[in-house]
């Protein structure tokens, strides 16, 4: 099977610096060049991109309640965080070996790369594995202790830890509009836990949880970057590796943490209804990968972020509607300050990449002066 060209630029060997800031400031490849082929009908591009980004919106926002369920339900009493994690990054493997299993079965049937484990590479993405397990093991335990409408503030900070990672590996400054924004989100999040400290509903752990949640994000990005060309570039042959990689990393923090003999103990350890949302949560948490790339194809990296901020606040609404909670005008305040610092650092940052494309660059310019 012929390797697709998209695949084969990323074999190009980066350099670090390079590497570093596209993770960080969701820039693609520079050698990429825009695909062939006609513009398709608007009313069906637009149907399309409406039923994608509908079909994100539904998962993200399923994932997060049936986690919570899983997480800190009073029905469950299932205080097993890492086991949840675990079992659903393993669900994540079995499909990926399925669907790679169905697509050399049935050739032509299905684009799905074929997978197998290589330690050599298992240990090349080691180091992604651990930020990854760092970041849904942080972010389920921000879930299982703040609330659903709270969770989005709780782990608001990643734009934040975008631009101080920025600064600290690529010695590269953030422009004063971009930093307004930031310091917006700051505020939207500081706001947020006063105000859930006067309402009684503030977990301080759950909080660091969030904070630890997005700093882990934003090394995600970095080492994603740093190691796809190590899979020759394919998104699930990354997914296969890092998760295979977290379900043995978890081994021992389950036996650490004391989670066997708490599962051990569990009441319905039986029950088909637990297993069933169990493995619901591992598909959702599949299922997210892949609605995300769909996303960022059918629209573009910033639009997806828009649209991420949009779902984030539908998420919150719907939350306080669902648990009926009643909150304050400084709380809705405080999201708004989250919401709307994120979409104006999307903003800005889609404005001065937009500038620095359209800005001729000196070579042109000298061979403009000095003509032909």
């Amino acid at each position: 099977m012929q390797p697709d060209p998209g695949t084969c630029k990323l074999r190009v060997p980066l350099k670090r610096s390079r590497i570093l800031h596209m993770a960080l400031m969701g820039a693609s490849d520079p050698s990429g060049e825009p695909e062939a082929g006609g513009e398709k009908p608007f009313l069906l591009r637009a149907l399309q991109i409406a039923l994608v980004v509908s079909l994100y919106w539904v998962i993200s926002i399923s994932m997060v309640f049936l986690n919570k369920y899983l997480l800190d339900s009073p029905s469950l009493r299932l205080d097993t965080p890492i086991f949840v994690t675990f079992y659903q990054c393993l669900v994540t493997v079995l499909l990926c070996w399925g669907l790679s299993t169905l697509a050399a079965c049935c050739p032509g049937s299905m684009d799905f790369p074929t997978l197998r484990m290589d330690l050599r590479v298992a240990r090349s993405i080691l180091p992604l594995s651990v930020v990854f397990i760092g970041m849904i093991t942080f972010n389920n335990l921000c879930l299982k202790y703040v609330g659903v409408a709270f969770y989005n503030v709780g782990r608001s900070l990643t734009t934040v830890f975008n631009v101080l990672l920025s600064y600290l590996l690529l010695k590269q400054t953030t422009s004063f509009y971009a930093l307004l924004a930031c310091s917006v989100i700051i505020g939207g999040f500081w706001l947020g836990v006063d105000q859930e400290g006067a309402e009684g509903t503030l977990s301080w752990m759950g909080t660091l949880y969030g904070v630890l949640a997005s700093l882990c994000v934003s090394l995600n990005a970095i080492y994603t970057k740093k190691v796809l060309p190590a899979v020759d570039g394919s998104i699930w042959r990354l997914t296969f590796y890092n998760n295979t990689n977290a379900c043995v990393l978890f081994l021992p923090l389950l036996v650490l943490f004391g989670e066997l003999q708490a599962l051990y103990n569990f009441a319905q350890l039986g029950s088909a209804h637990f297993w069933g949302m169990m493995t619901l949560g591992g598909l959702f948490g599949f299922a997210i990968g892949y609605v995300t790339g769909l996303q960022i194809k059918f629209t573009s990296p910033l639009t997806h972020n828009v649209s991420g901020t949009a779902k984030a606040c539908a998420q919150t609404v719907l939350a306080v509607l669902y648990y009926e909670d009643t909150k304050s005008f400084l709380w809705w305040a405080s999201n708004m300050m989250v919401l709307g610092g994120s979409s104006a650092y999307t903003w800005v940052r889609g404005w001065e990449m937009k500038k620095v494309q359209e800005e001729p660059s000196p070579k042109e310019d000298e061979k403009s002066t000095v003509g032909v």
